[in-house]
């Protein structure tokens, strides 16, 4: 996105119970996002489904991975609280990113 394509941004400050803050700031940390991206996508994921962003909105993609590296991504999506639907979409965005960007580049 080039500097005039971006969108105007305002700051949004509350306070928030400081477990809360923890773990947001660590997901935050995990995505690779800055605080304002990983806010962003946090907002705009509730308030699509407030709005009822319904089903017809998306599309289901599976795939079959070995037995071993299943339970090795379950194990790791447990200790860490994420769910396997968020950290999907999380790696598909920053591949696409990644490929924009170098696309970009070039």
């Amino acid at each position: 996105m080039t500097e005039n394509e971006k969108q105007q941004t305002r700051n949004l400050c509350a306070q928030i119970p400081v477990d809360l803050h923890a773990r947001v700031r660590e997901e935050q940390e995990r995505s690779g996002k800055t605080l304002g991206e990983y806010m962003t996508i946090l907002i705009q994921e509730y308030y699509d489904r407030k709005e009822g962003v319904t089903m017809g909105d998306t599309r289901t993609f599976a795939a079959q991975i070995p037995t071993e590296l299943f339970d090795e991504l379950d194990r790791y999506l447990a200790e860490r609280k994420i769910k396997k639907k968020d950290f999907l979409i999380d790696c598909i965005r920053e591949k696409l990113d990644a490929a924009k960007a170098e696309h970009t580049a070039e």
